[in-house]
């Protein structure tokens, strides 16, 4: 059953992003693990509650969960049905509050924030991909900017007994100084909080622990796909800290437009020239399809803005719920530039019209016709 986030954090669906920020601020301090230790009802509900906050938080997301209920992934849709594949809850509110987290849950929360696995960053791209490849799904290739783990060190920064416990802190990653009845616990600046220094840096990654690359993905896109979804690779992010897991990869999906055809949803229009002879008299027109050509006849006295359906002839619904039609909308040319023989012709025409001859619209002139007297 989909999850509704406005409803988790408290708001409407009109919440601004200052809105959403102070309802997740709140409850999330609320229902901290830190603050609710041992009690498992509250831990589930600040994941939750971030997983709200990592959707509506993000304009792309938040349209499509607004639009869908969901967000687009590369295996479907994620995210209102499910565990939503972002950064996890305590990730996602250290990165909230920032420095503020140690000030509210102690010297354990600050030298945990530097040791503990973390998981790595996300990574957005936009790709482009032509009307036809949207219409029938393709594999596409992209060049991702990646932060990797360095391969030598295997992360950890340093050549092979590179690494020592930190002589300041002894390992725990906190100075504690006391003064009267309190006591005041900081970061050890000596090891920024890890317990741990660096004697022997790695050469490959200079001590960083990783290294950037642009590696290759090839990449495929569903059926139906609409321009601005979103789809999502897990793991193929920055990696983690510490063995943390990787982050995700995000391609925005921006869709060309086409010659022809205009796309709403899972229909398409075509617009289609027509003689004023054609339309009066009808005629079998050969018309572009996505499939191909097929054959539409033009009933005698078409009018300009009729439409013709060609049922299941749209776009695969993204979800497999359904195929779209094509319509035809007839826009009927009428001359500007006439001969003088042709308007004697019209003439005469004309002249052996009839009330019948103009039956679909003969209410509309008794109208006119009563309107002026």
């Amino acid at each position: 059953m989909n999850r509704d986030y406005y409803e988790i954090l408290g708001i409407n669906k009109n919440a601004s992003e200052a809105e959403i920020k102070k309802a997740y601020r709140k409850l999330a301090m609320e229902y901290h693990p830190d603050r609710n230790p041992g009690n498992k009802e509250a831990e589930d509900k600040f994941r939750e509650l971030s997983e709200a906050y990592e959707v509506l938080s993000d304009p792309q997301k938040r349209a499509q969960f607004d639009q869908y209920g969901r967000v687009f992934d590369n295996n479907g849709f994620s995210g209102g049905s499910g565990s939503y594949g972002g950064a996890g809850a305590e990730t996602i509110f250290e990165e909230f509050f920032g420095d503020v987290f140690g000030d509210f849950f102690g010297s354990a929360g600050r030298s945990r924030k530097k040791s503990r696995p973390t998981r790595g960053g996300d990574i957005k791209l936009r790709h482009e991909i032509e009307f036809e490849q949207a219409v029938f799904g393709c594999d596409i290739e992209v060049s991702v900017p990646r932060i990797v783990e360095c391969t030598k060190c295997g992360g950890t920064g340093a050549e092979d007994g590179g690494i020592e416990t930190c002589a300041t802190c002894r390992g725990t990653g906190v100075i504690q100084n006391r003064q009267g009845l309190f006591a005041i616990t900081t970061t050890c600046s000596s090891c920024g909080g890890t317990g741990k220094v660096i004697k022997n840096v790695c050469k490959e990654c200079k001590g960083e622990g990783a290294k950037r690359i642009h590696k290759k993905l090839s990449v495929k896109v569903p059926a139906g796909i609409e321009d601005g979804m979103t789809i999502r690779i897990s793991g193929e992010g920055n990696h983690g800290r510490n063995g943390g897991p990787a982050g995700d990869l995000y391609i925005a999906v921006s869709v060309k437009g086409h010659k022809f055809f205009r796309r709403d949803g899972r229909d398409i229009y075509l617009e289609l020239p027509l003689s004023a002879v054609d339309a009066m008299l009808g005629k079998s027109i050969e018309i572009p399809t996505l499939e191909g050509k097929d054959e539409i006849k033009i009933k005698p006295g078409s009018q300009p803005g009729d439409v013709i359906t060609l049922k299941g002839k749209g776009i695969a619904d993204v979800q497999g719920y359904g195929v779209g039609n094509q319509y035809i909308e007839l826009k009927v040319i009428i001359p500007t530039k006439l001969t003088k023989k042709q308007k004697d012709l019209l003439a005469k025409f004309e002249a052996d019209s009839n009330e019948d001859t103009y039956k679909t619209d003969r209410s509309l002139f008794d109208k006119i016709k009563d309107f002026f007297g």
